[in-house]
């Protein structure tokens, strides 16, 4: 078993300051650490109990592949706060079948992120024995 001692998504955007400028200023997301200099450099954003690394340039859009789940206190409101920001909303806040309230959005290169609403009564916030 390899020991992982820290983790993050890493994302390697096709222009870098747009990118930081979504997470940073749109989603509002704070930073928990930056290295390097220049157009390049690495932004570390936390992530509730992960983090978003934005270093790096690639000549190519990503391809769709692996999405942000973001789980958030209020969809409702984090619909409205980002909206007032500008961010393209793909999909109103909706309550899915499994119970869930998700909303989906997308990064400057496409990057699906899922804002998600875990109800109070959702079996997700009910562990029997504590």
């Amino acid at each position: 078993m390899v020991h992982v001692l820290s983790s993050r998504i890493l994302l390697r955007p096709a222009d870098p300051d747009r990118t930081r400028a979504f997470y940073g200023e749109s989603l509002g997301l704070p930073v928990a650490r930056e290295f390097g200099t220049g157009p390049e450099r690495g932004t570390v954003y936390f992530l509730g109990g992960g983090f978003l690394e934005v270093s790096g340039r690639s000549d190519e859009t990503p391809a769709p592949g692996p999405g942000l789940w973001l789980q958030v206190a209020d969809v409702a409101a984090a619909h409205e706060e980002l909206a007032g920001r500008g961010v393209e909303i793909l999909r109103e806040p909706l309550r899915e079948p499994w119970g869930l309230i998700e909303m989906w959005i997308a990064d400057p290169d496409g990057v699906r992120i899922c804002v998600v609403e875990v109800p109070p009564d959702h079996p997700m916030r009910y562990r029997p024995g504590i």
